[in-house]
C-alpha cells in the first residue's frame, strides 16, 4: 500500500508571513497540532506546530509576529509514491508528502497509518476468517492444558456440538481419550490418522503448535471421509456385481452374443456356444461383416440394430444348420451414440414350448387378475366404499385377504379414519359373513357392566340381572366375527379374561361356573398405541401379540389426500338425496379442502358436508362458508405470491397487508404481532387501521 491511498489531501497550510495568533486560530478552529509553512510554489519550507505555539507562549512573544523564526524549517517529508512501511519507521506526528517535484500534495499523520494498518488487517483477518471457517476440512485447536482454543464450523458440525460451547472445553470431554494428549506430550506431528467417532470416519493430520520454538498447544486437521469409504464400498460392490453379471451370463439358457458399436465381437457365453455350436475362440475380436461373409452366419442381426437404432429380430440360419431366432438390443451412451450391442439367441423349437407354456400362464393370471378384481370391486360397492389411493387400495385389499383366514386383527388409526369400515369389509368377505358381525365399544360401556355385556350372566349373578339370564357378545358372534372396538380402553382386570377366550374359545358366564364353548374372529380396534401402554403397564403385554397377529394401519385423511375430493363428492351425492337439495362445491373450496388437516378425519367431513347440504343457500359451496379454521390452516401454508405486474409501491402495500393479514390470524394482540413482525405496536395499530384489517 502506497503513502498517496491513505494521506490526507484536504490540506490546510501556512506561510512564513503568517502570525502567531492566526496559527493558534487555525489550530484551535480545525482541532489539529500542526501544519506545513509553503512558498509561493507551494513548496514545503517548514512546519509549525503546537509545540511552537507553546513555545511562543512561554517567552511571552508577540502574538502578531510572523512564524518565520519560530517553524522548523529543517523538515522531513515523504514521496507519495512510498510504501506505509517506510513512513512507519519516521517517528513524525504530521508528516508532509510531497510529489516528484518536490510540492505539498498532502499530509500523512500517525492515525491516517494506525487506520490504515488497522483496515489492512481486517481485511487479513477476514481472509483469514472465512479460509478457517468456510473450508471443508475441520480444524480445531488445544493449549497446553487440552482446553480448546479455536475450531471452525466443520468441526463443530462433524462432531455434532455448538461451536461456542466448544470452545474452552476440554478436548477429552468431546473426544475420548483424544490422541491430541500425545503430541501435546511428544512434540511430534501425525499425519494420516484414521479416527472413528459416533459412527463416522475421519483422517486427521495432527500437528504441534511452537511459538518462539517453545510448545504451547497442538492443532487437528481433520476430515469425514465416511463417504469416501461408502465409494469405496460401491466400488467393491460394483465389482461384485460385474462377477455377479458374468455368472448371470454364464448361467442363463439363452445364448448371449455382445458386439461393439461398430460390430466388433466382444463376448459370447456358453450357451450360445451350445445353441449354435460356434466357439468363442472363432469369432471374438472379429467383426460381423467378415463372419456373414465367410459363411458363419447366414445374416447379421448386429448391423440391422446399428442401421436403425432399435431392437430388431432375425430368424437365421448358421452353419450347423440350425435355425436360430437372435434378437439384438442397442446400448446408448449419454450422447445417444451405440456403443453395444447385446443378441440373445434361442432354438426356435424350445421357443415354442415356451410359448405355449407363457400363453397358459397369461391365460391363468388374466382369469385369477379378473377373479380378484371382481371381488374387491363387489367388496367395495358393498360398503359404497369410496377408494382412490394407492394406500387404501392395499388396505382394502389385505382386508380382502384376511376375509379367507380366521386369524385375529389388530386395526390401527386416528379416530374417524373409518377402522369400523374394515372390519365390516373382513367380515363380509369370509366364510362367516352369513353369520352376524358383532360390535362392542369397550369405551362407551361402564366398567362395571362392561364384563358382563361381553361375556353374558347366569340367573342371579348381580342385583337388577334378568331371571333368565343373558347371554354376552362372545355368545351372539358364535361362528360370526366379535368387532372389539377401543380395545385399548378395556380395563385391566378384563384383559386377562379376554385372553383365555381368545386362547381357549371359551367362556365363563358372570356367576356362572361351566365353560361355555365359542367359535367367534376376533378383530380389535384402537386409536391409542398399545407398545406405550404396554411400557407404562396399563395394556398386558400377552393379549398385545395375541390381538396384533395381523396388524392393518389405516393412515389419516391427510396422508392419503387423493381421497378427499372423492369422498367430498360421494357425500355431497348422499346428501343431496337424503334432503333433496342439489349442491356443489367450487373447485377453490375443494382446492382448500385438500389443503386442510382433517384432525377427525372421515368422520369430520362427512360432517361439514352434511352442514353445507342444509345450512347453505347457494348452490355452490363457496370458500367462505368454509369453517374459520380451516382458512387460517390454509392461509398459514400460502406463500405470498405477486402473480401479475403492478407498480412496485402497490406490490409492497399488497405483500404488506397479506403478511399482517396473516399475523392476525395467528396472535391474539397487536403488542405479539409487533414482537412477531419486530416493529412497534404502534405501527401495527395504524397498519391495521390502513388496510382496514
Amino acid at each position: 500500500m502506497k503513502v498517496s491511498e491513505v494521506m490526507s489531501k484536504n490540506i490546510i497550510t501556512a506561510n512564513k508571513e503568517t502570525t502567531i495568533k492566526e496559527i493558534a486560530s487555525i489550530f484551535y478552529e480545525q482541532k489539529i497540532d500542526g501544519v506545513p509553512v509553503v512558498d509561493d510554489q507551494f513548496e514545503i519550507i517548514g512546519i509549525f506546530t503546537k509545540s511552537h505555539l507553546m513555545k511562543a507562549i512561554i517567552k511571552n512573544l508577540d502574538m502578531s509576529s510572523s512564524i518565520d523564526n519560530l517553524m522548523t524549517k529543517d523538515v522531513i517529508t515523504i514521496k507519495k509514491y512510498q510504501k506505509l512501511k517506510e513512513a512507519w519507521d519516521i517517528n513524525v506526528g504530521r508528516l508532509p508528502v510531497t510529489d516528484k517535484k518536490g510540492k505539498l500534495v498532502g499530509i500523512l499523520t500517525r492515525t491516517d497509518l494506525v487506520n490504515a494498518f488497522y483496515k489492512n488487517y481486517k481485511k487479513i483477518a477476514q481472509e483469514y476468517d472465512a479460509i478457517f471457517n468456510f473450508t471443508h476440512n475441520g480444524i480445531i485447536s488445544v493449549d497446553l492444558n487440552k482446553k480448546i482454543t479455536n475450531c471452525n464450523q466443520a468441526a463443530a458440525d462433524m462432531l455434532g456440538k455448538d461451536k461456542d460451547k466448544l470452545i474452552g472445553s476440554k478436548i477429552d470431554d468431546t473426544l475420548i481419550n483424544s490422541d491430541l494428549s500425545e503430541i501435546l506430550k511428544t512434540g511430534e506431528k501425525e499425519l494420516g490418522k484414521r479416527v472413528v467417532f459416533k459412527q463416522k470416519t475421519f483422517l486427521a493430520n495432527r500437528s504441534p503448535l511452537y511459538k518462539n520454538g517453545k510448545l504451547y498447544g497442538a492443532t487437528s486437521v481433520f476430515q469425514d471421509i465416511s463417504e469416501l469409504e461408502e465409494v469405496i464400498e460401491e466400488l467393491n460392490s460394483v465389482k461384485n456385481l460385474n462377477k455377479q453379471l458374468d455368472a448371470i451370463i454364464e448361467s442363463v439358457s439363452d445364448g448371449i452374443y455382445i458386439t461393439d458399436g461398430n460390430g466388433d465381437t466382444l463376448r459370447i457365453n456358453s450357451s450360445y456356444e451350445k445353441i449354435t455350436g460356434i466357439k468363442s475362440e472363432d469369432v471374438i475380436g472379429r467383426n460381423m461383416k467378415d463372419l456373414v461373409e465367410e459363411g458363419i452366419f447366414s445374416e447379421s442381426v448386429t448391423f440391422k440394430v446399428l442401421e436403425k437404432r432399435e431392437p430388431v429380430s432375425v430368424m437365421h440360419e448358421i452353419k450347423t444348420g440350425q435355425n436360430v431366432l437372435s434378437t439384438g438390443h442397442p446400448v446408448f451412451n449419454e450422447e445417444g451414440e451405440i456403443v453395444r450391442v447385446v443378441t440373445t439367441a434361442r432354438d426356435v423349437e424350445k421357443l415354442n414350448v415356451l410359448k405355449k407354456e407363457l400363453n397358459k400362464t397369461k391365460e391363468l393370471s388374466k382369469k385369477y387378475y379378473s377373479e380378484l378384481k371382481k371381488l374387491r370391486l363387489q367388496q367395495l360397492k358393498l360398503d359404497k366404499i369410496i377408494v382412490k389411493s394407492s394406500e387404501m387400495k392395499k388396505i382394502f385389499d389385505l382386508a380382502i385377504q384376511m376375509g379367507r383366514v380366521d386369524s385375529t386383527v389388530l386395526i390401527t388409526g386416528e379416530s374417524g379414519v373409518g377402522k369400523e369400515i374394515i372390519a365390516k369389509t373382513i367380515h363380509k368377505a369370509s366364510d362367516r359373513s352369513k353369520k352376524s358381525l358383532i360390535e362392542i365399544n369397550c369405551g362407551a360401556i361402564p366398567d362395571d357392566l362392561l364384563e358382563a355385556e361381553l361375556f353374558g350372566y347366569e340367573e342371579g349373578a348381580f342385583t337388577g340381572a334378568k331371571t333368565t339370564g343373558k347371554p354376552g357378545m362372545f355368545e351372539l358372534a358364535n361362528n360370526g366375527t366379535l368387532f372389539l372396538d377401543e380395545i385399548a380402553e378395556l380395563p385391566f382386570n378384563l384383559q386377562v379374561k379376554l385372553l383365555r377366550a381368545i386362547q381357549e374359545k371359551e367362556i365363563i358366564r358372570v356367576g356362572g361356573t361351566k365353560p361355555v364353548k365359542i367359535d367367534a374372529r376376533i378383530i380389535a380396534a384402537t386409536n391409542r398405541n398399545l407398545e406405550e401402554m404396554m411400557e407404562k403397564g396399563e395394556f398386558r403385554e400377552d393379549l398385545y401379540y395375541r390381538l396384533n397377529v395381523v396388524p392393518i394401519r389405516i393412515p389419516p385423511l391427510r396422508e392419503r389426500k387423493s381421497d378427499i375430493s372423492q369422498l367430498v363428492y360421494q357425500f355431497l351425492s348422499d346428501f343431496n338425496k337424503k334432503y333433496n337439495k342439489n349442491k356443489n362445491v367450487a373447485l377453490e373450496t375443494m382446492e382448500l379442502l385438500e389443503e386442510y388437516s382433517w384432525p377427525g378425519n372421515v368422520r369430520e367431513l362427512k360432517n361439514l358436508i352434511e352442514r353445507f347440504v342444509v345450512m347453505t343457500d347457494d348452490k355452490v359451496i363457496k370458500p367462505e362458508y368454509l369453517p374459520k379454521n380451516i382458512i387460517i390452516e390454509s392461509e398459514k401454508k400460502v406463500d405470498i405470491i405477486i402473480d401479475k405486474i403492478m407498480p412496485l409501491k402497490k406490490a409492497v402495500s399488497e405483500t404488506e397487508k397479506r403478511i399482517l393479514k396473516q399475523a392476525f390470524n395467528k396472535y391474539n394482540t397487536t403488542y405479539e404481532i409487533a414482537k412477531a413482525l419486530k416493529v412497534s405496536q404502534p405501527t401495527i395499530v395504524r397498519k391495521k387501521k390502513k388496510y382496514k384489517i
